[in-house]
């Protein structure tokens, strides 16, 4: 059921992770945490959601969670530099957790379901684990739905090539959409579905956002497996680089990602 990162952990997918909080990714949960919860956070990464939640819920604690020693380690890191003392560290498959049930108050993921080889299995995994009364909180991206302004061929171009290389991974882009699909069909019942977005459009969030992208089409993972699948020619990857850079200096620049939300009672 595992399925390939497409990110990878490249620099420039870190610097986009890093600027990730539970403000402008966990909005739809932050109104739910209550003081002492036991929280586990799925696919973690540079963990610095993690990190926040761990402060809201204190004195519960947050287990962090990811595929390997090596991705966990990045959330270590963060937890450490943090002063934060109610984390537990785990490396585990989602699919699988190696936990008892009904461990934890509330069970987060954000921008794991895409990346997954089975959301539906992934999702009641997730109930499994969770206390009755407790939360399910994801958040998933819909690369179908990005938005931008101006038009530019080669940032459609991206967002095929894109889409094309996560599905060659095994998993879904366009999750966002189906989160709600998805949780029907793992038998949750009690979902909210909401969405909500990350808009860019002052000079200094293009440049941000735009020269993430520019050196992540060239250097990431997803580079790699373009290149490696022939789903692009470095010369592709070089034109749509050079269009990023382009956008983020457009004075109308805007950009807008829409991501789907669920909370689900257990």
């Amino acid at each position: 059921m595992a399925a390939v990162y497409t990110h990878g952990h490249h620099e420039s997918v870190l610097r986009s992770h890093r600027w990730r909080t539970a403000e402008n990714s966990a909005a739809h949960l932050l109104p739910r945490l209550k003081s002492g919860d036991t929280l586990l956070d799925v696919g973690c990464g540079p963990g610095t959601i993690t990190a926040d939640l761990a402060t809201l819920v204190t004195p519960g604690r947050v287990t962090a969670l990811e595929v390997t020693a090596a991705a966990l380690d990045l959330a270590r890191a963060e937890i450490e530099r943090r002063g934060l003392g109610n984390v537990d560290f785990v490396v585990g498959d989602v699919h699988t957790l190696d936990f008892p049930d009904d461990t934890f108050d509330v069970v987060h993921a954000h921008q794991v379901l895409q990346h997954v080889g089975d959301p539906v299995a992934a999702l009641r995994e997730m109930r499994r684990v969770t206390r009755p009364g407790g939360l399910i909180a994801v958040r998933d991206s819909d690369y179908a739905a990005f938005t931008w302004f101006p038009p530019r061929p080669e940032l459609d171009e991206w967002l095929d090539l894109y889409q094309r290389v996560a599905r060659g991974n095994g998993g879904e882009p366009d999750a966002g959409r189906r989160l709600l699909a998805w949780a029907h069909a793992a038998g949750l019942t009690g979902v909210t579905a909401t969405s909500s977005t990350w808009c860019f459009a002052t000079p200094a969030d293009r440049r941000w956002w735009g020269g993430m992208w520019a050196e992540r089409i060239l250097e990431s993972d997803m580079a790699r497996t373009a290149l490696g699948t022939n789903a692009a020619t470095r010369q592709d990857l070089e034109r749509i680089s050079r269009a990023w850079r382009d956008w983020a200096e457009e004075d109308d620049g805007w950009m807008s990602l829409l991501h789907g939300e669920l909370i689900c009672r257990v």
